[in-house]
């Protein structure tokens, strides 16, 4: 379980300097991080320690993360921005 420091914590590191991370990571940490179970928290707390390069090629599907804890995390990341 994670805190409201721990969180607030998250949030900052959310800011990544790169526009199209921000965007994502942000609202993200702020609308859907608490609701979701403690194993995909985990999985998002990882994600932030990988390197913008990586994520960014990532989440504009140009490629798929290799550790299976990434890809979950960031499909479910693109699931909540993409339109159904």
């Amino acid at each position: 379980m994670y805190s409201e420091d721990d969180i607030r914590r998250l949030t900052w590191q959310c800011r990544r300097g790169m526009l199209e991370l921000d965007v994502l990571f942000v609202p993200f940490m702020q609308e859907a991080f608490r609701d979701l179970a403690v194993e995909d928290q985990n999985r998002f707390v990882r994600l932030l320690d990988c390197e913008d390069q990586d994520l960014f090629v990532w989440f504009m599907q140009r490629e798929e993360p290799a550790d299976p804890d990434h890809k979950k995390i960031v499909d479910l990341i693109l699931e909540r921005v993409q339109p159904a």
